[in-house]
Parts: structure tokens; sequence; C-alpha cells
């Protein structure tokens, strides 16, 4: 999944975007962030900044990458250890990991997504 603004680089139809198209072609879904709803592209802003200071900025001191296939291997190993080893102090994780976070709250959201109890998500599982 990708999320970005509304910007009009970000956005368009897959015919006629280059972005949309490529998003299309790969099978990612792309989420918007709100209008006039600052804090959702907060938290995608507070992503970018931290995998910068925490992954690029140290991982260009440490090694020349010779492809984008080992900078992309090295980005999903921090990735991995971002969601699941490292805790997060913010409103939702409050000092757990996203990935026991996003467990911990999967009940509840299943629950939440059964608004109309004739099963959706909640049924499938």
């Amino acid at each position: 999944m990708a999320v970005g603004s509304r910007g009009t680089e970000y956005c368009g139809k897959p015919d006629t975007h280059e972005y949309e198209l490529f998003l299309a072609l790969n099978d990612i879904e792309h989420t918007k962030t709100k209008t006039r709803h600052p804090q959702t592209n907060g938290i995608c802003e507070r992503f970018n900044k931290t995998c910068l200071n925490e992954f690029y900025q140290v991982a260009f001191r440490k090694k020349i990458y010779e492809s984008i296939e080992a900078l992309q291997e090295d980005l999903d190993a921090w990735i991995e250890k971002y969601n699941t080893r490292r805790t997060h102090q913010g409103k939702r994780c409050q000092g757990r990991t996203p990935m026991a976070t996003f467990l911990e709250n999967l009940p509840a959201a299943r629950a939440k997504l059964d608004l109309d109890g004739r099963g959706g998500l909640a049924a499938a599982s």
C-alpha cells in the first residue's frame, strides 16, 4: 500500500498518470490522505524522517551499494525491524511495536468492519 497526499504528482487515472499506472501494474493500493487533515500526512512525514535518520543516513555511511536490489534488501530488513522489534512511543503504540499494536487491535478492527452484521471481514476469519 502507498499513502500519499492529494497532490497532482500523486493523483490521477492509471491510463493517463505514470505514478498511478505504476501502482496499478504492481497491484499496489493507493490510499490518499484526507483533505484538510494534516494529522494524517504528519504520520507519513514522521515515518519519512525516521527512515531518513535511522536507515538511509546510517546505511550510506556504512556501505557503498552496488545495486538498487542490495539497497532494497537492507531497507526491507530495516522496515521489518521497525515494525516488529523497535518500540514506538506515539499515541497508538504507547511503547509497543507497530506489529504488536496491530495484532492487539485486530479483533476490534474486525468487529468495527462488520457494522452491518452480515459477515464481511469478520466472517472471513
